[in-house]
């Protein structure tokens, strides 16, 4: 295949044809290659963030497809089909070079295409007939647009509608932009529906924070600062932290807590509450250059009293915040705190004993313990009943709450493990089988290959044969996740014959 001399053809189409030949692409391929077969289709679909609004992308281009005998084309952020809408005819002849669900549209697949090319591109793209590398496909001319997702700021996928040279205007590269604006406007509607649960959640321990705490995504986005109003322009106001600019910017964040960089050079300690952090600024230092001591940094949280932040999922020591200072824990300190948040309105002695050590246990042997706790977080461990009086998030609880919306994807990126999996308490034991159980089968039911592949790498997901038979069937087969899974697989395989 000989690269176009830029004065041949458009320079969009001149950088595609040498992304294509970069990736080997043969112009005598015959057909797009498929990728996923008609049982895991429906599931890559369920999956997908595009799902809830296909109806909606239907409705708006579905009378130009049947009218004007064009194709409707849905992709994923790879290429690959996941759904068309066409009059029979188009169809038919879509088939014959693998224009339909379950095929690859990718650059590296069948090179220039106006789904592979927006896609690398990043931009509307439209391919008219011998712009296209394969022969094949000179016949046709295709417009597809990128869809961005506004809360991580990647490419999910593409919108294309494609057809016959006779029939394609160039003008439909408009039209399928403004379907994938609309898409688009769609997903930031539901983005903002979650921020403002997040914000209403911890509005009132932000408004504590006086200035120093700053909201931000599980996905990096600056979603809001503490109740403190700023000057135009961007500035703080005099004793505020956060330039109002900064709302929807982005910083990287740790993946259990840490430091990070602010956008203007400060560093602010992370604090996971499960859906988000929480970033706060380091306190004034104090006369001779000590720090606040952490029992001043929890003085400083107002309003219903400080947070407690609990993270207890996965194989790492258990670890928590209260009014953002760490509070080291011993797994006997962690499982009555995880008792006491599944048990909001309290319990007794005898129903703490129990669901520590069984039918061995007492309440004057929990006594102790609520003691030693009692030293360390203080006069949130209340007494008859045992209760936290402060306002808790813990990833377990998060975890819980996305399972009842059915959230696979929030899921599968907040479960990185069992719930304690080092205690033997019997009340933590079968809270951890059920969660656990209730994970495998939304991650199987629901997951798709993002999903499925995070859940891989748990320890319960990590040697799961049924996990990885379904990771092994949707993974495209250059996908170089697919090794590893047949790896694992094959050895599971192996011991059991």
């Amino acid at each position: 295949m000989a690269v176009p001399k830029p004065a041949d053809v458009r320079p969009p189409i001149s950088e595609s044809w040498r992304r294509s030949l970069d990736a080997g692409v043969d112009a005598d391929v015959e057909a797009a290659p498929l990728v996923f077969d008609r049982d895991v289709i429906a599931d890559a679909r369920e999956a997908h963030p595009l799902d809830p609004h296909v109806p909606v992308l239907n409705g708006l281009l579905r009378r130009v497809a049947d009218e004007a005998e064009h194709l409707l084309v849905i992709t994923d952020d790879a290429g690959h089909v996941l759904w068309t809408q066409g009059p029979p005819a188009v169809r038919r002849e879509a088939a014959a070079i693998g224009l339909m669900d379950g095929f690859r549209w990718s650059e590296d697949a069948v090179g220039t295409n106006g789904i592979g090319t927006a896609l690398a591109a990043g931009r509307p793209e439209f391919v008219y007939a011998a712009e296209h590398v394969a022969h094949v496909l000179h016949r046709w001319s295709c417009a597809g647009a990128p869809v961005t997702d506004p809360d991580t700021g990647r490419v999910i996928g593409c919108i294309d509608v494609s057809a016959t040279v006779r029939t394609l205007h160039p003008a439909t590269a408009a039209l399928v932009a403004t379907a994938a604006r609309l898409a688009e406007a769609r997903l930031e509607n539901e983005m903002r529906r979650r921020d403002e649960r997040l914000r209403e959640r911890l509005r009132p321990h932000l408004r504590g924070l006086r200035g120093t705490g700053l909201l931000v995504t599980a996905t990096g986005r600056i979603l809001t600062g503490a109740a403190d109003p700023c000057l135009p322009g961007g500035a703080p106001a005099a004793g505020k932290a956060w330039p109002e600019g900064w709302w929807g910017r982005r910083v990287t964040l740790p993946a259990c807590g840490g430091t990070v960089t602010l956008p203007d050079g400060r560093t602010a300690v992370a604090e996971p509450l499960g859906e988000a952090f929480l970033l706060r600024l380091p306190g004034p230092r104090r006369a001779g250059g000590s720090a606040p001591s952490a029992g001043d940094a929890a003085a400083r949280t107002a309003g219903p009293g400080p947070l407690l932040t609990l993270s207890f999922l996965g194989e790492g020591r258990p670890h928590a915040h209260l009014g953002g200072r760490p509070i080291p824990l011993t797994l006997r300190h962690a499982e009555i705190l995880a008792m006491l948040a599944l048990h909001p309105r309290g319990l007794t002695g005898d129903g703490l004993a129990l669901g520590l050590y069984g039918e061995d246990g007492s309440a004057a042997t929990v006594r102790p313990e609520i003691h030693r706790l009692r030293q360390q977080l203080g006069d949130v461990v209340r007494a008859r009943p045992y209760r936290l009086g402060c306002t808790v998030e813990a990833d377990f609880l998060t975890v819980r709450r996305l399972l009842d919306e059915g959230d696979a994807a929030g899921t599968a990126r907040l479960y990185t493990g069992e719930l304690l999996p080092h205690s033997d308490a019997p009340a933590v034991r079968a809270e951890r089988d059920e969660l656990a159980v209730r994970v495998r089968r939304q991650m199987l039911d629901r997951g798709g290959v993002g999903a499925l592949w995070a859940y891989a790498q748990t320890a319960p997901g990590r040697d799961d044969l049924e996990v990885l038979e379904r990771l092994h069937d949707i993974l495209p087969p250059d996908d170089p996740r697919l090794a590893a899974v047949a790896s694992r697989r094959d050895r599971l395989l192996d011991g059991e014959a």
